[in-house]
């Protein structure tokens, strides 16, 4: 357990203290203790499955030849898991933090390290009603990037948090395909691998009207810069609404 202590720094910053009661810094403090162990076990899931990348690569040098890179090939891949691995985790501590009240999380065996345990949450988020019906996306329904509308609301400083404080939203996790047209016409940063994801403008302009955020200081809509999308895209998204309308159970 940690303990919450005033510590006095001595030497050139001797007028400066640093409190440890702050709860943000004591949970940083556990995984700065816990991310060695975090960080081994990612390692150990890709030594796991890096043999399938390398012989990927390969294939696609022998068949492409050229200026193809394998080893670059590689680390995309690596690096594109890990960003879709955040988009699941994402969703899990969306199930996990607004679970209700009593609700058990169970494992299908005991936990352990690099066990491949299966968490399941008994009762499976479900989404209905009109904002989440596939058809009310059309050629011309407007969006916005998430990290716009959660600048816009007033959460600029954190990163993701209208995902989690908003779970009921339907969001879109653009694809390759999606960033590279959405670069093109200028909505949006080339971000390599990272992922990008779309909410639609009316939502967040709800969310702006309602009683948790209409008089909040910080919102600012012109942060939004909506746009629309071609048909390809949409058909994708609706068929994303879909498939989330009721998420299964993760596996960590």
């Amino acid at each position: 357990m940690i303990k919450h202590r005033q510590v006095h720094r001595r030497g050139r910053r001797s007028q400066m203290a640093v409190s440890y009661t702050d709860p943000v810094i004591s949970m940083d403090l556990l995984r700065t203790v816990l991310q060695p162990s975090f960080n081994e076990d990612i390692r150990a899931v890709f030594r796991k499955y890096m043999k399938f990348f390398e012989k990927a690569a390969s294939n696609v040098k022998e068949n492409v030849g050229g200026d193809v890179q394998p080893d670059q090939l590689i680390r995309d891949a690596c690096r594109n898991c890990l960003e879709h691995v955040k988009h699941h985790l994402c969703t899990f501590l969306q199930i996990y933090i607004c679970r209700p009240p009593g609700t058990v999380v169970q494992y299908d065996r005991p936990a352990s390290y690099n066990t491949g345990a299966k968490l399941k949450i008994s009762e499976p988020i479900k989404r209905e009603g009109p904002k989440w019906d596939p058809s009310r996306l059309t050629e011309s329904s407007t969006f916005v990037l998430g990290s716009r509308a959660n600048k816009a609301l007033g959460m600029g400083g954190t990163r993701g948090r209208i995902y989690i404080k908003h779970a009921e939203l339907f969001k879109y996790a653009a694809d390759a395909q999606d960033k590279h047209w959405l670069s093109e016409r200028q909505h949006m940063r080339a971000t390599g691998g990272k992922m990008a994801y779309l909410l639609i403008e009316e939502d967040i302009l709800d969310l702006a009207r309602s009683e948790d955020y209409k008089d909040c200081p910080e919102l600012k809509l012109d942060e939004l810069k909506p746009f629309v999308v071609p048909i390809w895209m949409v058909e994708k998204m609706q068929k994303a609404m879909e498939a989330q309308k009721t998420e299964s159970d993760l596996v960590i």
